[in-house]
């Protein structure tokens, strides 16, 4: 015989009372917590080199880099997550003055780690994709040479894949690019 266990839903309220008190981030979808595992050093080295070489090209634009501290809110169905990079443009918008909660991310950055590959690419998209003023999506593989950018063309999001360190990244939504070398400038794969 099976046993069914109870399962504690909580608000959106009680989610961000109990995340602002906690030592350790958590992510909140459809009433449920769920903790976030620590990153590998090359999903961490990939996340810094990308930040990094963003800031340095928006130093003198309207737009921001923040990095995985930075949680963000989708609507109508209600989530947060902490997305690894997120960049921003003019004044941020936040869900209330504790201003750890950003509404209006332009492009949200995941580097894909094996545990989470499936669900950046598929129903984490899918909750993205509700923020009004995103504008692109990108997926960045630790595991070999490989960016997935998604962009919001119209009312359609298109997606193009680069696979070698001299391709071209091009972001229109904040004027910058990157080749791929820039993204993986520490990282080095065992073929």
């Amino acid at each position: 015989m099976s046993s069914l266990s109870a399962q504690t839903l909580f608000t959106a309220e009680e989610y961000l009372d109990l995340e602002r008190k906690a030592t350790f981030k958590s992510e909140y979808l459809s009433g449920q917590i769920y903790a976030m595992s620590g990153a590998s050093l090359t999903h961490t080295r990939i996340t810094l080199d990308l930040a990094t070489e963003l800031n340095i090209q928006l130093k003198e634009h309207e737009c921001e880099v923040v990095t995985n501290d930075m949680r963000v809110k989708t609507t109508p169905i209600i989530s947060y997550f902490y997305p690894d990079i997120v960049v921003f443009c003019g004044e941020p918008e936040f869900e209330d003055i504790s201003f750890d909660t950003l509404l209006n991310p332009v492009i949200i950055i995941e580097v894909l780690s094996p545990s989470t590959e499936e669900y950046d690419r598929g129903e984490k998209f899918d909750y993205y994709k509700q923020i009004s003023s995103l504008k692109e999506y990108i997926l960045v593989s630790q595991d070999k040479v490989s960016v997935e950018h998604y962009r919001l063309q119209d009312t359609q999001w298109t997606k193009d894949v680069f696979h070698t360190r001299k391709d071209m990244l091009t972001l229109p939504s904040i004027k910058c690019q990157l080749t791929l070398e820039d993204i993986y400038t520490r990282v080095t794969f065992d073929n």
